[in-house]
């Protein structure tokens, strides 16, 4: 085996995972952006969307990578990484909301 068909074998494999991650990026919705939220309850509605994605995109990975359909680890970790780090980021925010309720009940009119 050449150096050069090794090479054209990587380079071929990772265009095929730069197509299949834009085809997932299109099928997700997370391409074009949407239109404006009109309110906080629709702004919030759509995030939460977008986590819930995310982790049935984990849950999908996980699934295949176990079943022995895909062998990419890194595809994988990174989608276990985005769930996560989207995840935290809601329970931060959530946290803070009702932080801030607390707050607001707190005071005396």
């Amino acid at each position: 085996m050449s150096i050069q068909s090794v090479g054209l074998r990587a380079y071929a494999n990772a265009l095929q995972n730069f197509n299949k991650a834009e085809r997932q990026v299109k099928d997700a919705g997370l391409g074009a952006p949407k239109a404006q939220a009109t309110g906080f309850g629709e702004a919030l509605k759509d995030s939460l969307e977008k986590v819930n994605n995310l982790q049935g995109e984990r849950s999908k990975l996980i699934t295949s990578f176990a079943s022995g359909e895909n062998q990419n680890v890194h595809e994988l970790m990174i989608a276990m990484q985005k769930a996560g780090l989207a995840m935290n980021m809601t329970a931060a925010v959530r946290n803070k909301v009702i932080e801030a309720y607390k707050e607001l009940s707190r005071m005396q009119f």
